[in-house]
């Protein structure tokens, strides 16, 4: 895999990117706090076994820069840096996963990529507006609190199952996670806060599979189902799992690989 900073001066931002693999071109947008550092990186994913994996830091988040540390970026900067990320990259067609923020990202990124998008993986995230929005962690975040008060919120089940809980702090274990929270992040949670898609859905024309977990308590399964419903092309998949189904569900990867490659 190859490490790179990607400079987009039109965008604003250089971007500390990762990409390995071969086949057809595949862009995974991460989450809210997320960092290529920390391992496993969607570049140790199955699915780049299989694809010309692309995958990169937000801007202002891990070792990502924006070059006016003062602007505050719209869930719409962030598509728009992710395409000419595909632009940069020679993407010409292309199929995306996004995850949690990333899948807010991610269809934000499908309303304006039109048919170069050719399939489209949206796991545990919320359309906003009338489909309903993901935790608020600009709440939480303004009460002095991080992500690490969400324990029973990444998986309902670690309230009253040890196993569970177990399971949990093994997936964050060795995270970097600062002491105080970056600018970076912050600014990530204000353009959350605003994320609302709900009636440019219908602009998404690609094949699409909504995946969830059904003890999910930060993306509720419901807003899920909604995202399936909403989506012209779209299936939704289901485990029995939380927030982090992709590293507690083995069988996440199957349904996800099986959907990318028919």
């Amino acid at each position: 895999m190859t490490e790179q900073f990607v400079n987009l001066p039109d965008r604003g931002v250089t971007l500390c990117t990762e990409r390995a693999g071969t086949g057809d071109a595949l862009l995974v947008i991460t989450g809210t706090a997320s960092d290529l550092r920390n391992h496993p990186n969607p570049l140790h994913w199955p699915t780049a076994k299989h694809f010309d994996t692309l995958a990169y830091d937000h801007r202002c988040l891990g070792q990502s820069e924006q070059h006016d540390p003062s602007h505050q970026p719209t869930m719409a900067d962030y598509a728009a840096d992710a395409l000419a990320l595909c632009d940069d990259q020679g993407f010409e067609e292309f199929s995306v996963i996004g995850v949690s923020f990333g899948g807010m990202v991610a269809q934000e990124l499908a309303t304006i990529a039109g048919t170069r998008l050719t399939r489209l993986v949206l796991c545990c995230t919320s359309s906003g507006g009338h489909g309903d929005s993901s935790y608020p962690l600009h709440e939480l975040y303004s009460a002095g609190k991080s992500m690490d008060a969400l324990a029973d919120m990444w998986d309902t089940r670690t309230t009253y199952d040890e196993s569970v809980a177990a399971q949990m702090a093994a997936v964050f274990k060795g995270r970097i996670r600062p002491e105080t929270t970056p600018a970076g992040l912050l600014k990530q949670i204000e353009a959350r806060r605003h994320h609302d898609t709900w009636h440019r859905l219908h602009l998404i024309q690609c094949e699409t599979l909504v995946a969830c977990g059904v003890y999910d308590g930060v993306a509720p399964p419901e807003n899920s189902a909604r995202l399936a419903e909403r989506i012209p092309r779209a299936e939704l998949a289901s485990f029995a799992a939380g927030h982090m189904f992709l590293a507690q569900d083995p069988l996440a990867w199957v349904t996800i690989l099986q959907f990318l490659q028919r």
